[in-house]
Formats: C-alpha cells, structure tokens, sequence
C-alpha cells in the first residue's frame, strides 16, 4: 500500500488542535518534529535514549506529519484537512507558517522511520510512558508503567500538556478517589489516575476514534475494571459526583466547562486543567474563580499551563 505523507508547518500552540484536526481526518497517529525537543534536559535514568538529529527539526515554529492511504479520495480529504485549520483562527490559535505539503511514502518506510522519535519517559516521580514495543524493566517497586501505542493515535502522552495533568494527578489524587477524565485522547490520564489508585474514573470524548483508542489503551494497561470510556461532549452526560476532574483541552473550552465542573464536583472536590497556552492561562484562571473554584496551584512547562483549582467544602 502506499502512503501519503501530509506536513504541516505550525507553532506549538497549535500542536494539539492540528493534532486533533488530523485524526479526525483519519490519520492513525503524528509526529511531531519540534525543535525545542533538541534544548530539553532529557531524563536518563533509563540510559542514553535519545538520538535527536537537529536535520530532523525545522529552525522555527513545529511542524506536524501525518500519514494517509493514497486513495480516490485523497485530494478532499487534504482540502478538508486545510480548511479545518483555517478554521482554528477562529479560536485565536495562532498556526505560524501554516503551511502544508503533501508527499508519497511507501509502507516499508512509514511503519518503521517514525519509531524512532518514541521512547520510555520518566515523566512523574513513578509514572513512565513507554511505547509497547520497547522492552522496559522497572527502576524502582513504586514505578508505575503506562503503555501505549502511539500509532494507533493521539501521540506518546509526552507532551508537556500531559506531563503536567499526569504529575497534578501524582499530588492531588487520593486513593479511592472517583475520577473523570474530560477529552481522554488516548485514555492515557485515565489509566495514570487507576495506577495512582482510583476507585472508578470515568474517560470522556466526543471523538468517536479516540473512544476506541483509549479503549484499547485501557486493556492494554489492564485497567478496564476501574476505567469506563463514554463518548460524550464534555460534562453533558455526568450523572455522579466525583472528587476529581481533570481536562486536558483547549483553553477555549475549558472556560466553557467551568460551571459544569463546579456543579458536578462534591464539595472540597480538585479541577485539574491543562492544554494552555501561556496566553490564555488568566482567561482560563478567572473563569474557574468565577464559577467558584479557589486556586490552588498554578505550575509551568514549556509554554504551556496547568491549573489545578478546589471547589470549597
């Protein structure tokens, strides 16, 4: 078969809505070539793991590549994919370059190059993400392992977005505690909150894909007796009251979210947010205050933005 390899040439901002943009175009998985990735101090504690060539980067901005069968329909689908992005400006996102570009790769190529970016990462005190192909032993007893395939869709649950929801879930989740995961993705906050010892966590996403993705996440990191996925939009469906919500989406959204999160939390209950851009991160900040919520942390990666909120007792 062949296949077709669509380039978008974006800034980090706008990494998770054109992300998004693409599997729901049918892309089964991204990558994602930021230059900012080459400056990191990575983790090495599992050894010298990254081999990151700065040819494999661009000198600005991030660009996003996605693959696609070659099909009949192929020429809709980039121009779907193209006005779909047009279509973030409404959001304020800013897309840089916005440039795409489309190429042909054969099979052979696409099944393997893109394995390269994907490795184990340390990316809380006990949670490691590794890919499922990577045979990976435990440093410590506490290490808690979380699989994934990223080719199926929706990244490696490194992004500083997830880094950020994960190490607010290592803090602020109790034991027993009745979480709800709005905007699962690939399920990964989800299977985090059972292996840190959640009773029940309910995984929330309007993405049909992403409904079967995380399913499939769920019972490759054997936590489907505690994790449920449902395809919702956001908090429509909610008939419970749990101690904790945590939502790593668009700014924009979250702030739509706010008051249905207060409502549905039980009293003294935790909001962890994530998925914002430095510029949005007062927007989002006064409206949970105005919904109700009393801040409790505000913390930092990159140029992205976790709120972690209480509603009072």
């Amino acid at each position: 078969m062949k296949w077709s390899e669509i380039s978008i040439h974006t800034t980090q901002e706008a990494v998770e809505p054109v992300s998004n943009v693409l599997h729901e175009a049918g892309a089964s998985g991204v990558v994602i070539e930021d230059p900012v990735d080459l400056e990191k101090d990575w983790d090495t504690t599992l050894g010298e793991i990254y081999d990151l060539s700065p040819e494999d980067y661009p000198e600005e901005g991030v660009i996003i590549k996605a693959y696609l069968p070659v099909n009949s329909f192929l020429g809709e689908t980039v121009e779907g994919i193209k006005e779909s992005i047009n279509q973030l400006l409404v959001y304020d996102i800013d897309l840089g370059f916005n440039k795409v570009t489309v190429s042909e790769v054969n099979e052979e190529e696409w099944a393997t190059a893109w394995k390269k970016y994907y490795k184990p990462v340390k990316v809380s005190d006990r949670i490691t993400i590794t890919p499922t192909w990577e045979e990976y032993e435990m440093v410590h007893e506490e290490e808690l392992i979380i699989e994934l395939d990223p080719g199926m869709a929706f990244g490696t649950g490194t992004h500083p977005t997830t880094v950020l929801s994960i190490q607010a879930l290592e803090q602020y989740l109790a034991s027993g505690d009745d979480v709800i995961d709005v905007g699962t993705g690939s399920g990964v906050l989800s299977i985090a909150a059972a292996k840190l010892g959640a009773s029940s966590v309910l995984a929330i996403d309007l993405d049909e894909v992403a409904v079967k993705v995380a399913n499939i996440n769920v019972k490759l990191n054997k936590c489907q007796d505690s994790v449920t996925v449902q395809q919702s939009n956001l908090m429509d469906k909610v008939d419970r009251n749990p101690d904790l919500i945590v939502a790593n989406i668009l700014a924009e959204v979250i702030v739509v979210m706010t008051d249905d999160a207060y409502k549905a939390l039980r009293p003294g209950g935790t909001f962890i947010t994530s998925g914002i851009i430095q510029g949005r991160r007062s927007e989002v900040k006064d409206a949970m205050v105005k919904s109700g919520f009393e801040i409790v942390e505000i913390t930092e990666m990159e140029d992205w933005v976790a709120v972690v909120a209480k509603k009072p007792e």
